[in-house]
């Protein structure tokens, strides 16, 4: 169908009629930020960018965020030598400056601004060969618009001799003709009048303040909080933990707590004496003159004092503590609460009796096998994590770079590279060029760099210095008044005396607040997420004037790689697909203004990281089941892991067949608990129906538990309320059959058998309509812990499948690009049977002629097969290019049922990216043959013969999203 068809088709179905089928990339669309879908018009713009010839913006106003948010994606058109046009203006000096210099610097985008007139327009435009595509709406280039503000903005397609499309360009024309271009001398001039207009209206914003003295009150998670710990302290509990992330407000939020308290006494103790002062300002915000207050640290003692701010090197000295009776403090509240299972800390907990102990943390997990949960008796008052924050708007919106490290003489970085290649001049000039490069909010870098080591971070300051940066190392032999010295420097107005960076290794991981940092760089492979965030917290405090922080990472063949899109996108399961559906994803599912970039080398290396990743190492399954273990003060069930953001438990199943025998293996009061069949049972379930894969069977499960039978047109009803489809008859007996393990298949004695004959494993009996336990099976069941866990892992699947269905991508059975393996799709398809794997092939043809599922591997290996290499391969998001098997032609009768298929023979396309991936496939929809498009063609064969093969262009039923499909075509190389 030929480009003009397609637009023809595409306006029915936009302007006339929904239901007419047409090309989803041609559709006008209404484009909106909208947070619960996870959708950005940002996404939009950079796809668009990324995909066009040419472009025209015309915008009223350009800020620095709003390019942060594209400077990747303009900076890979630019470097492609496609060429670009931006018109902005200067109306009301909305425009800033910063921003134009940030445009400047890439040669193939022509820059002009209108400087007279009230130019007030928001239109993009992109040429595709002959298709030209139009966004016009609300949306100027800033990252509120582009990302979440509530916008309106109609993106249709039209020819390049359209009506709409010669008028857009001839008026944008007509306007950029007359506007000025900019450069540096024009940038110069208008900077003198942004900035005396941003000092105007700075002064009359304090002038306000004068006026108005403002009233500290708690923010919504404060408020939030507060009633938690209130309800806590009405059941008679008199401790509780606070885990909130950097910058939500923690100290404010135990200052309001302590007021409703009511107090006559506080003991307040951090760290470092830089914290407990500024814990000491924050209390006297909001009691005022009420209470006294005062510092107990080093020279500085107050013990007389009401409210005490002290630090654990100081207050934990025995003779210290003897100033004070068990009972003086009423209020003890413990900042960095993960530090308090240490020594120190346990002689102060172990002296004082207060009447309510308050722990504050952004990070409660040890991995020291200490429990700091158990000090708190469990009670966590309230849990906000950085994400939550940032849906919150507690947090300042950052803009993240993923950028490759450097190559030196073709050599990598690596984890343990030599340290000439750190401090090399070209890694040097590298880092320069990326920081500058990205620059941050306002053009006056205030940054933090964090190194790998001592002598590397040292080297870097020194060699800063030597190229006209103002920079100091910090380190752990850092004096207390050193530290304090660099970060009053890196904040400070007086820009004689204001430094750029600080260097540093390890010491600003935790504890510290530089509110006016906005440029983070991270010199050093990432191996723990935790630290990644608490270094990134560093940068998201919110402060006036502050837009944003910027984060460079650099970012070498480091193997743990697949950290960075745990700790960003804030996803601690280790479930590679969720971390692949992360990365594919962008920006779009970042809460706010916020934005991920990776260049395309760094993507691929996270990807690979993730890919070749154990993600079940022993070690690594028991350090989080230790934790949740500690957090719970119990043992914890697979529902708890989902429920809590942990790893996602099926990794326990993977890992020792059942989560039972992984439990098992580490408490020994489960140990001789279950037979070896019940342990058997629990394997099969665990594996083969409670995989999230197909909800029915594990529903039948939940009902007969709960209820000791299931009526059939009962679980019919039940399937249709909730997730509003019809169930067949035909699927009923094939979950009835796979719950009776008929359908999987195990070697015996050389043979291939069903499980069902060798386990004896009969679990379901039909009763009429009903459906109910078979009374071997009940006797188990019987057995609470076989019970307790059974429940568990069918709860689990039921949830995990809950939590991926999608009601507008679900096709009788599969959900659109969900993870199938060959046996969930065979399963899915109520096939009696697992076929075997060599029958299969590519596809196979179901006995009954009703289905024929479709497996490519998109990116096949070099080495393998020339027979098996078939070029199957996206023609665009709607059509597929298809081979069948070798040695076909188009009277195979394989090939004859899937040309003349029709609606008789359904086709489901499953593909994976490449075998790295796993055995897993994505479901990307049914297809069908388009009409006249087969064709016999040959293939090579082995000793340079070739092979007759049939060529079939399918149309998908459902246009491929974007991202799945840049994801899975995107060469790997």
């Amino acid at each position: 169908m030929d480009l003009i068809q397609q637009l023809s088709q595409s306006l029915q179905t936009g302007f006339i009629d929904q239901s007419v089928y047409s090309n989803k990339e041609y559709l006008p669309q209404l484009l909106i930020n909208d947070k619960k879908a996870c959708k950005k018009i940002l996404s939009t713009i950079e796809s668009e960018i990324l995909k066009c010839d040419e472009f025209w913006f015309s915008v009223a106003f350009v800020t620095t965020c709003g390019i942060a948010t594209l400077i990747n994606t303009l900076e890979e058109f630019d470097k492609a030598g496609k060429k670009g046009k931006i018109l902005v203006s200067q109306y009301l000096n909305f425009t800033q400056p910063e921003a134009l210099k940030r445009l400047l610097q890439f040669k193939n985008i022509e820059l002009k601004i209108a400087v007279t007139g009230d130019f007030h327009s928001k239109g993009y435009l992109f040429k595709h060969g002959e298709l030209h595509n139009l966004i016009i709406g609300s949306s100027n280039l800033t990252s509120n618009a582009l990302c979440s503000n509530t916008e309106w903005n109609l993106k249709i397609s039209a020819t390049s001799v359209s009506f709409i499309i010669l008028n857009a360009i001839k008026e944008f024309q007509v306007v950029f003709d007359k506007a000025i271009d900019v450069d540096e001398k024009y940038i110069a001039y208008y900077e003198s009048i942004y900035v005396k207009q941003i000092y105007s209206n700075r002064q009359l914003e304090e002038k306000l303040d004068q006026e108005i003295p403002g009233r500290v009150t708690p923010n919504a998670m404060q408020i939030d909080a507060m009633a938690n710990i209130k309800n806590l302290r009405s059941q008679g509990h008199n401790k509780a933990l606070l885990i909130s992330a950097t910058g939500t407000g923690k100290t404010f939020l135990s200052a309001f707590d302590a007021k409703v308290f009511n107090p006559n006494r506080v003991l307040f103790i951090v760290h470092r004496l830089n914290i407990a002062k500024a814990a000491m300002k924050t209390f006297l915000t909001v009691f005022g003159k009420s209470k006294t207050m005062g510092l107990f640290s080093g020279t500085l003692r107050a013990p007389e004092k009401d409210f005490i701010f002290t630090t654990v090197q100081t207050i934990s000295k025995i003779d210290n503590l003897k100033q004070f009776d068990i009972n003086h403090f009423d209020y003890i509240v413990i900042d960095e609460t993960h530090r308090a299972a240490a020594e120190s800390y346990s002689k102060i907990l172990g002296y004082f009796k207060p009447k309510f102990l308050l722990g504050m943390t952004a990070t409660p997990e040890r991995t020291d096998g200490l429990d700091v949960f158990k000090l708190f008796n469990y009670n966590i008052a309230y849990e906000i994590r950085l994400h939550k924050a940032m849906e919150e708007n507690m947090l300042c919106p950052f803009h993240y770079y993923g950028v490759t490290d450097i190559t030196v003489n073709g050599v990598e970085l690596e984890e343990n590279s030599d340290f000439s290649l750190l401090i090399s001049t070209e890694r040097i000039k590298h880092i320069i060029e990326k920081s500058k490069f990205y620059g941050c909010d306002d053009g006056n870098v205030r940054g933090l760099i964090f190194c790998s080591n001592i002598d590397e971070c040292k080297y870097l300051s020194a060699e800063f210095n030597k190229r006209k940066f103002k920079t100091i190392a910090l380190v752990g032999e850092s004096t207390e008044a050193e530290r304090s010295h660099a970060i009053n420097l890196l904040e400070s107005n007086n820009f004689n005396e204001k430094i750029d960076y600080i260097f540093t290794v390890d010491i600003f991981n935790e504890g510290i607040d530089i509110p006016r940092v906005n440029q983070i760089i991270m010199l050093r492979p990432t191996q723990s997420a935790i630290i990644f965030v608490q270094q990134l917290g560093r940068g998201l405090r919110k402060i006036n004037n502050k837009e944003y922080l910027t984060v460079i990472d650099f970012i070498g063949n480091y193997a743990n790689n697949y950290l960075v899109p745990i700790a960003l996108y804030g996803d601690t399961s280790y479930n590679k697909d969720s971390l692949r559906k992360l990365m594919s994803s962008g920006s779009s599912l970042i809460p706010g203004n916020s934005t991920i970039n990776f260049d395309l080398i760094t993507r691929n290396r996270i990807y690979e990281s993730i890919d070749s990743a154990n993600m079940a190492l022993k070690k690594d399954l028991l350090t989080d089941y230790k934790l949740l273990k500690y957090k719970l003060g119990r043992i914890p069930m697979m529902i708890d892991f989902v429920e809590h953001g942990s790893r996602d438990p099926y990794l326990y199943s993977k890992y020792s067949k059942s989560y039972f025998n992984f439990v098992q293996s580490v408490e020994n009061e489960l140990k001789n608990t279950l037979n070896k069949k019940e342990q058997k049972m629990l394997e099969l379930f665990s594996n083969e129906i409670n995989n999230s894969k197909r909800v029915e069977e594990s529903l039948i499960l939940h009902e007969i538990i709960e209820h000791e039978k299931i009526n059939i047109d009962d679980f019919k009803r039940l399937i249709k309320k909730k997730y509003h489809y019809n169930l067949s008859e035909t699927t009923i007996a094939s979950c009835v059959a796979n719950l009776n393990f008929k359908f999987i298949t195990e070697k015996n004695k050389n043979k291939l058998l069903p499980v069902n004959s060798i386990y004896n494993a009969h679990t379901i009996t039909t009763k009429g309509r009903n459906l109910i336990f078979d009374s071997s099976f009940k006797k188990m069941i019987d057995k609470s812990t076989f019970l307790s866990f059974l429940k568990d892992n069918v709860d689990y699947s039921i949830k995990a499948y809950d939590s991926l269905f999608e009601q507008n991508k679900f096709i009788n059975g599969f959900v659109l690009y969900r993870k199938y393996s060959r046996k969930d799709v065979f399963r899915i398809l109520n096939w009696d049977t697992n076929p075997i794997a060599q029958n299969v092939g590519g596809y196979i043809i179901s006995s009954d002629k009703k289905n024929c599922p479709i497996f490519v591997n998109y990116h096949k290996e070099k080495d393998i097969s020339s027979t098996t290499k078939y070029e199957d391969r996206f023609i665009n998001n709607s059509e597929f290019e298809w081979l069948s098997k070798s040695k076909r032609n188009l009277n195979s009768p394989d090939v004859k049922a899937i040309i003349n298929s029709k609606n008789e023979l359904r086709l489901p396309l499953f593909i994976k990216k490449s075998n790295d991936e796993g055995t897993d496939f994505y479901y990307m929809g049914e297809v069908a043959p388009i009409k006249g498009s087969s064709n016999q063609t040959t293939m090579p064969a082995t000793k340079g013969k070739r092979v007759s093969v049939v060529k079939i262009r399918f149309a998908m039923s459902h246009p491929v999203e974007d991202n799945i499909f840049n994801y899975i075509t995107n060469s790997m190389s």
